[in-house]
């Protein structure tokens, strides 16, 4: 396998759109991204952050240079408005370098974001993992 960019999606939702609860949110989204990919900085191209119109008190992309990621690229935009769209949503996308096929890639949904994806809720990437 040759080292190719993929990309990891992940998303997560906030109870209130407060700078605290946007920043932890993210932290725990990324971490789990990370942990459950083995994703290190220097093999990271750029991630993606969105948020639903509902979520303007911080930027997620903040979240990351927290947890020390200071020379990765880093955007943060809004998700399209969509009427049926779930409410005070954060998305992330990660474009990795990585040898892992794309089978391989695990994507994290926690929160009410498991609805979005249940097939890929974190409940079932721990089973699949055989973290139960």
């Amino acid at each position: 396998m040759m080292l190719v960019c993929r990309g990891v999606r992940g998303a997560t939702t906030v109870e209130a759109d407060t700078r605290t609860e946007i920043l932890a949110a993210t932290k725990e989204l990324l971490t789990a991204m990370i942990e459950a990919n083995g994703i290190e900085e220097k093999d990271v191209t750029s991630v993606f952050f969105t948020t639903t119109s509902d979520v303007v008190s911080e930027y997620p992309a903040l979240a990351a240079r927290q947890l020390g990621w200071k020379d990765t690229a880093l955007l943060c935009s809004h998700e399209m408005a969509v009427p049926r769209g779930l409410a005070k949503c954060i998305r992330i996308l990660v474009h990795w370098n990585t040898m892992k096929s794309i089978k391989e890639i695990k994507h994290v949904y926690l929160n009410e974001a498991e609805s979005l994806r249940p097939d890929r809720a974190l409940d079932q990437l721990q089973k699949d993992l055989g973290e139960s």
